[in-house]
């Protein structure tokens, strides 16, 4: 029973990871920073053509599977691709 509950959850978090990167704009997104590294809502906004509100939302679900993260400059929000992805993540980042 223990093992069964483990590989559901294991599916659980594949299904949200999937779902989120399962959208043009995140994947628009994605590709930006993988281009330039590191922009903050603004900049990405722009760049993806997309309003300030959208992209904000947009960032919230990658960061909060742990696909980009931030770190604050001054009162400036940078976001960036995390270092360690999952494997999905990663193969998808390299078709991009």
């Amino acid at each position: 029973m223990v093992l069964e509950l483990g590989i559901m959850n294991d599916a659980e978090k594949l299904e949200k990871l999937l779902k989120v990167v399962a959208n043009r704009r995140r994947i628009k997104i994605l590709q930006f920073l993988k281009r330039n590294h590191e922009a903050n809502v603004r900049i990405i906004a722009e760049a993806i053509e997309l309003s300030f509100k959208a992209t904000s939302k947009h960032l919230a679900k990658l960061r909060s599977l742990d696909i980009i993260e931030r770190h604050q400059v001054s009162l400036e929000v940078w976001y960036r691709l995390s270092k360690t992805q999952h494997a999905i993540v990663n193969k998808l980042l390299s078709l991009l």
